[in-house]
């Protein structure tokens, strides 16, 4: 829709440009008309929403809304000025005013109109937000004593009774909690109760019940670059990936805990319908790591998805250059998902131990997933809230990444079909999980 708007405003004031060097006139009046009628038009598309009203399109209601105030003013007091004809200055105008609207128009480009995926179950979906303040913690992010707080978003079954399993996500490093929303609303309408957490100073911003924004640490995006880049020794990589893995589980148990002490002392609103019983993990990138990691921590865990996350956690040591892995099969079923970029660079370096394909090798009910074409950040919704921002953030995955090809909502609805099937089966016992190493 931006870039249809885009088109036509370069269009309209092309041909009143041409119109006005044609009449070698300023055609003020018409000008004025022009303004109110675009203000008019945009009110119009977003009441039907065709234009569905969001903060992408702020910048440039405000600059029509000025524009139709001004031309109104000129229409009502009928002044419309007597600056003689100008050429260059009529060129210089309609040159402007493209700039002007160009600019308005950017976060629509953006960020353009996006619909999530169809959900495939039979329940209507709520959500609801919490902060969690773990006593039990002091924030080391920060130098000021306080516990840590953790921000969490459930999204369940609206309107009905009953206990479901509980699903936890965890995003990637500079993610956000909403990383992953059709997945969320896909098992919720399928009869789970899926709690996303966001991790303070490892998302890109979250914000608490009160209204409190905690931006990401620069501190661990430096790390995150500098492991991406290889300036790490051997050792200084396993310091950091401990350090992360340290902040990620003890989150996430942390979460896990509270709703199970929620669960049985407090049977109101989400908590009541919580089977903790029942529980699964998933998590994109750092995410993914995490889960894996807490998979093999605690023995309340069912079945945990990996989303695209190289296990971090297996990594206990280098010998010689070489990698030592954990070399324990993984006991609690576990489907990793790889982006096209992980296959290339594995199937180009045929001898690079890689956690993941270790694990998978000597564990049973260990599923791993390709969907051609893919890129890190299209196992989650951004390449539908900005396919831009999406293959910006997958070029810096590495020096031969390179932009997804995939169409977004096959992988996506690919995705997510395959993680509700693997949950059904290995959380809810239902069927036999049967996958495709390639989509």
């Amino acid at each position: 829709m931006g870039k249809l708007i885009l088109i036509i405003a370069i269009l309209v004031e092309i041909i009143f440009t041409v119109y006005c060097i044609k009449t070698k006139d300023n055609q003020a009046r018409i000008r004025s008309w022009l303004r109110i009628s675009s203000f008019v038009l945009f009110i119009a598309l977003a009441l039907i929403s065709i234009i569905e009203w969001s903060f992408r399109w702020y910048s440039l209601f405000a600059v029509l809304l000025v524009l139709a105030v001004i031309g109104g003013i000129r229409l009502l007091t009928k002044k419309f000025g007597k600056r003689p004809y100008k050429t260059s200055r009529t060129v210089l105008k309609g040159i402007s005013m493209l700039l002007v609207l160009t600019f308005a128009i950017i976060p629509a480009l953006i960020f353009p109109q996006y619909k999530l995926p169809q959900m495939t179950g039979d329940y209507e979906v709520a959500s609801s937000a919490f902060t969690y303040i773990d006593n039990n913690r002091i924030e080391t992010f920060t130098d000021a004593g306080d516990n840590r707080k953790v921000n969490v978003e459930f999204w369940y079954p609206a309107n009905t009774e009953g206990n479901y399993p509980l699903i936890i996500f965890s995003h990637g490093a500079f993610g956000v909690k909403m990383s992953n929303t059709s997945t969320y609303m896909e098992l919720a309408s399928n009869g789970y109760v899926v709690c996303s957490i966001d991790h303070p100073y490892h998302a890109a911003g979250t914000m608490d019940t009160e209204g409190k924004l905690t931006i990401g640490s620069s501190e661990f995006m430096q790390e995150v670059v500098g492991a991406n880049s290889g300036v790490y020794s051997e050792e200084e990589e396993l310091e950091t990936y401990d350090r992360w893995m340290a902040v990620r589980t003890g989150d996430m148990n942390f979460i896990i805990d509270t709703i199970i002490n929620n669960v049985n002392g407090n049977k109101d609103g989400v908590y009541k319908l919580v089977d903790t019983d029942r529980i699964g993990l998933m998590g994109h990138s750092l995410g993914g790591a995490a889960s894996t990691q807490l998979g093999r921590d605690r023995d309340d865990i069912d079945a945990v998805v990996n989303i695209d996350g190289t296990m971090l956690g297996e990594y206990k040591g280098f010998k010689d250059g070489e990698p030592i892995m954990n070399n324990e099969a993984y006991t609690v079923p576990l489907l990793s998902f790889y982006s096209q970029l992980v296959i290339d660079q594995l199937e180009a370096n045929p001898d690079y131990i890689y956690p993941n394909k270790y694990l998978s090798s000597i564990s049973s009910d260990a599923f791993e997933v390709c969907i051609t074409g893919s890129g890190h950040m299209s196992y989650t919704d951004l390449p539908l809230f900005s396919p831009l921002l999406a293959n910006m953030l997958s070029g810096m995955s590495g020096p031969s990444a390179q932009a997804a090809s995939v169409d977004e909502y096959y992988c996506i609805e690919t995705m997510n079909d395959l993680i509700l099937k693997f949950f059904n089966c290995y959380i809810k016992g239902e069927g036999n999980f049967v996958v495709e190493e390639v989509y």
